[in-house]
């Protein structure tokens, strides 16, 4: 589809927004760049029949739309548009309009189009109730006769289970980013964490919350030394053999809390190490903070040099 112009400046803003959340959100460079031009070409004919603000469109806009859609002709080989490109445009109207109402703007009428096929991209965010819960879960210590290892060492993983949330939710980490830290890379005077080995190998420094401070501390001084055992490993979190903890174990120690919390609703979702990271993007851009500085925080290239941000006021980690 080719380059439709926006003439109206309220549309260009949103969909240069939406395509900055998508990406904050850690979806695929392809649907970073599909889902925006799929709004521009629904605002694009919203121009066209004079309304220029995202408050005039209704319901039946959104449906005239879509008629519209199945019945336009493809532009680069003739025939209709295939369901898949539908689908992207359905998938798009729902996610534009979920940006506008988590970015406090509004919300566009809710609706229901027929999904002409099953294949469409979703990534689950847990609430901040749910992620609270996982802390909570992490000082269950088990009781059956099977875990003889003694008090001290499950308490050991429960500290570690949560530094990982502070890591991967409180700290918005990448998975490999989490997994390649050292110790050292903590500053606990200035609350931050050097992330040296982030995303096309750019480094920056990220926030720690107190309550952040506190989980990374009581696992680093009380909890790393019972699973040491004797090694001298540089690595800030290690696995119960003294030795670096890899992306797959963590994700194990995951799923294990959500087992825990016996939530049905949380159990049901598809969680990974990166579904703590979407989620601290979206808890912050809904209590308001500006896209530019949760790009900074998370490491996402952005047209201005990439800052070092200090004091970034959010409490949701625990």
């Amino acid at each position: 589809m080719k380059q439709l112009p926006l003439q109206s400046p309220s549309y260009a803003y949103a969909e240069r927004g939406f395509k900055e959340w998508l990406d904050i959100l850690g979806y695929a460079p392809t649907t970073v760049y599909n889902l925006p031009n799929a709004v521009r070409e629904l605002l694009h004919w919203m121009e066209t029949k004079k309304r220029t603000q995202l408050q005039q469109i209704t319901s039946q806009h959104i449906t005239d739309y879509y008629d519209h859609l199945r019945e336009r002709e493809n532009q680069t080989r003739g025939g209709g548009l295939s369901n898949a490109y539908l689908n992207k445009h359905q998938q798009a109207i729902k996610l534009f309009s979920d940006y506008l109402r988590q970015t406090g703007r509004i919300t566009l009428p809710l609706i229901e189009l027929n999904t002409e096929d099953k294949s469409h991209e979703c990534i689950d965010v847990l609430t901040i109730a749910e992620i609270k819960l996982l802390y909570q879960v992490a000082d269950h210590l088990p009781t059956d006769g099977k875990h003889k290892k003694g008090r001290e060492f499950y308490e050991a993983l429960g500290y570690r289970d949560k530094a990982m949330l502070t890591l991967f939710y409180g700290c918005g980490l990448r998975r490999n980013e989490g997994v390649q830290l050292d110790k050292s890379d903590i500053d606990f005077d200035r609350a931050l964490l050097h992330v040296r080995k982030g995303k096309n190998y750019k480094e920056r420094f990220v926030p720690i919350t107190k309550h952040g401070i506190l989980h990374l501390q009581n696992y680093l001084y009380d909890a790393r030394p019972v699973l040491l055992q004797g090694s001298k490993a540089e690595a800030l979190l290690i696995s119960a053999k003294g030795k670096r903890i890899d992306g797959q174990m963590l994700l194990l120690r995951l799923k294990y809390l959500i087992e825990l919390t016996e939530n049905a609703t949380l159990q049901q979702k598809k969680v990974g190490l990166h579904t703590l990271r979407h989620s601290i993007a979206t808890h912050l851009l809904t209590n308001g903070m500006a896209l530019e500085r949760i790009k900074e925080f998370l490491g996402h290239s952005s047209l201005e040099s990439t800052q070092i941000y200090t004091h970034l006021n959010y409490e949701n980690d625990g």
